[in-house]
């Protein structure tokens, strides 16, 4: 088969294009870069990093690489520890604090998304804890260590959650070993690139440039209060995660061997292929699959996509909410390889849909889906299905002309429409609270209130029939979407990434 060039000019002049709309006044930015192992091919820089200063966004400005930063956790846990930690091993060999159900997932499922460690953030967030609340390490840890259930029996399923890449790196930390000082000593130095690893949001990172959120008063500081974690707390430029890139392509150096091992295959409990590795993802484009990873930190977007077999990849960073990093990076690197893009799917109608006695939903919009409030762009597939390109929420769907049927995260699922039905709602008004957590939360009307005094959130309900609500309400620049499954004097909070929490039925008030 003969081997179309490199289209490195037609890729270069795509990435000034997408970038051209934030070159108006008084916007933040991003750059974009296209490189090969051995050198930078082409920048493409827009915007502002720093609306205050009006100061422009270049390729050396410092950013928050968010989740970008779990395959170089993942790279130097594994390799740069006198082996301190293996795949096989039980989390509770490594911090024997966890209770039974944590304790069992392995530092293979806790790395690759399929042993369903509840998310923290997503689990404060379900409790009422604003995005913008600030945690310190020790308390966080306290969290997770009394966390008794999973969201889904370890190897079952994949579904994205941070929390494994928290508890590694609290192993590792037990061990001698510090995240920011493995990356100094590993990377930093040896590529001759600043790039930290703080541990708040709050911490002062030299050259690092506010993230932004567009609020119908006009663009925000994003603010993020949780404790950062290997999960997603590296800040750097996009010249120096290029460079890192770079070393991954070429397999020398720091990167020797890196996409080999952080990529091989990883298979459920019952055999299904995992396109979601160690912190690194495939991605299907034409005849080609790429690796990489995105991040997104409040007001921070960050992506990069590689074709090893090309020594050839695309990196993109911006400092503000609204980017669509990973249709950016997917359509460069289209052009840069002569491949096609994927075409977008609209075979599934429009509507809200739930699965039958059980608080699974999903949401389609215009092509898009929304799976327990994570939201996925959807691609045509082979025979009628609609599927996600993500590796960490696999979807393959088809409209049966009366259901939805396939696979959600390699699960079969079938969901039906959502006949709306008020008489769920009558039966749930009242005060609803957590004994373990002490904290509460009140339905009055159509409304579901969370919190005390001008810290309080507010969302809209509606009905997902059987027993189940829909919950939507609006956190700083996330829409923050759950289920409420009622059962009985009981109720489930449901988010994609969180799964295990119940609340019961208050009788304060109640006759």
């Amino acid at each position: 088969m003969s081997v179309t060039p490199l289209n490195w000019r037609a890729a270069g002049a795509l990435a000034e294009q997408l970038l051209a709309g934030w070159q108006r006044h008084g916007e933040p930015g991003g750059a974009i870069t296209l490189f090969d192992a051995q050198q930078r091919r082409a920048t493409a820089c827009a915007g502002l990093a720093d609306l205050a200063q009006n100061t422009p966004f270049t390729a050396d400005s410092v950013v928050r690489y968010a989740s970008v930063t779990k395959h170089i956790f993942a790279a130097l846990a594994l390799n740069a520890t006198d082996r301190a930690i293996r795949l096989e091993q039980r989390l509770g060999e490594l911090l024997p604090a966890l209770q039974p159900a944590l304790a069992d997932v392995t530092v293979g499922q806790a790395l690759d998304m399929t042993g369903g460690l509840p998310d923290v953030r997503e689990t404060l967030g379900l409790l009422g804890i604003s995005l913008h609340a600030v945690s310190e390490a020790q308390p966080v840890m306290r969290f997770v260590e009394g966390l008794e259930k999973l969201n889904y029996e370890a190897g079952s399923e994949i579904a994205y959650s941070n929390t494994g890449y928290r508890l590694l790196e609290a192993a590792l930390r037990s061990k001698g070993y510090d995240f920011d000082q493995l990356v100094q000593q590993h990377i930093a130095r040896p590529l001759q690139v600043q790039m930290r690893a703080p541990e708040s949001w709050f911490d002062v990172v030299p050259g690092l440039v506010p993230g932004y959120w567009r609020a119908p008063q006009g663009w925000q500081h994003a603010s993020a209060g949780l404790h950062l974690s290997a999960s997603g707390s590296l800040t750097g430029s996009l010249n120096a995660l290029t460079r890192w890139l770079q070393t991954l392509l070429a397999d020398q150096g720091p990167g020797q061997g890196v996409l080999a091992q952080l990529s091989a295959p990883r298979r459920l409990n019952q055999g299904q292929l995992s396109a979601y590795g160690l912190g690194l993802a495939q991605t299907p484009l034409g005849r080609r699959r790429l690796l990489g990873h995105g991040g997104s930190h409040a007001g921070y977007k960050t992506y990069f996509l590689l074709a090893p077999d090309r020594q050839a990849g695309v990196a993109l960073v911006a400092n503000r909410e609204d980017c669509d990093s990973f249709g950016m990076a997917l359509q460069v690197m289209a052009a840069l390889l002569g491949e096609p893009l994927p075409q977008r799917s609209t075979a599934i109608p429009d509507g809200l849909y739930a699965t039958l006695a059980e608080p699974h939903w999903l949401e389609v919009k215009d092509g898009n889906l929304a799976y327990l409030g994570s939201d996925e762009p959807l691609y045509q597939g082979e025979d009628g299905y609609a599927v996600s390109l993500s590796a960490h929420m696999p979807l393959k769907l088809k409209w049966t002309g009366e259901a939805i049927e396939g696979e959600v995260g390699h699960v079969a699922r079938r969901f039906l429409p959502v006949t709306a039905n008020g008489d769920c709602l009558k039966h749930v008004q009242g005060l609803w609270y957590h004994p373990h957590y002490r904290t509460a939360f009140e339905i009055r009307g159509d409304r579901v209130h969370i919190g005390v005094g001008p810290a309080a959130q507010t969302g809209t309900l509606s009905p997902l029939g059987q027993g189940r609500m829909l919950v939507e309400c609006q956190d700083g620049p996330w829409l923050k979407r759950f289920c409420l499954y009622f059962r009985g004097y009981n109720v489930d909070l449901i988010a994609n990434r969180s799964r295990m929490l119940t609340f019961r039925r208050s009788t304060v008030g109640r006759d």
